[in-house]
């Protein structure tokens, strides 16, 4: 065993060069890739025949993909893009230096809030979807 940061890992895993990716997928890969590139800023990196698109967003992947069936590695799971936006499984939070900035800047490029930012004394947060219902937040700490 070794230790990274507060954390004993097996040797071997993680190892240098695992990176995570999060996984989202979607109803329309086109309209996820231009909300998340327009609208928070990420970066294209790769396309796939308009069933998926791979995205950088402040060290982060993002890939963005269309549902599908079982597969002979997942053959049990099916992807689909949330049914109900008000049930979450999951949420994008990002931190940020001034939440009442960020808001308006997300705003004036299209973000639909669900609220203004609310100040919970040692935070400041506002939550938002992306155009498939997945849920974001901007929250600010205070120290």
């Amino acid at each position: 065993m070794t230790t990274t940061g507060t954390r004993a890992v097996a040797s071997g895993f993680p190892t240098e060069g695992v990176e995570l990716t999060l996984l989202l997928v979607v109803a329309d890969v086109g309209r996820a890739r231009t909300f998340y590139t327009d609208v928070l800023g990420a970066s294209l990196y790769r396309e796939y025949g308009g069933t998926s698109a791979v995205l950088e967003f402040q060290g982060t992947w993002i890939l963005l993909v269309t549902g599908g069936g079982p597969t002979p590695g997942k053959p049990t799971v099916t992807f689909a893009p949330p049914v109900d936006p008000d049930r979450v499984s999951h949420q994008l939070t990002m931190r940020v230096p001034d939440c009442r900035a960020a808001y308006e800047t997300l705003r004036s490029r299209g973000a639909e809030f669900l609220a203004p930012p609310v100040d919970r004394g040692g935070e400041v947060r506002a939550f938002f979807r992306d155009p498939d219902g997945h849920l974001l937040e901007i929250s600010e700490v205070r120290s």
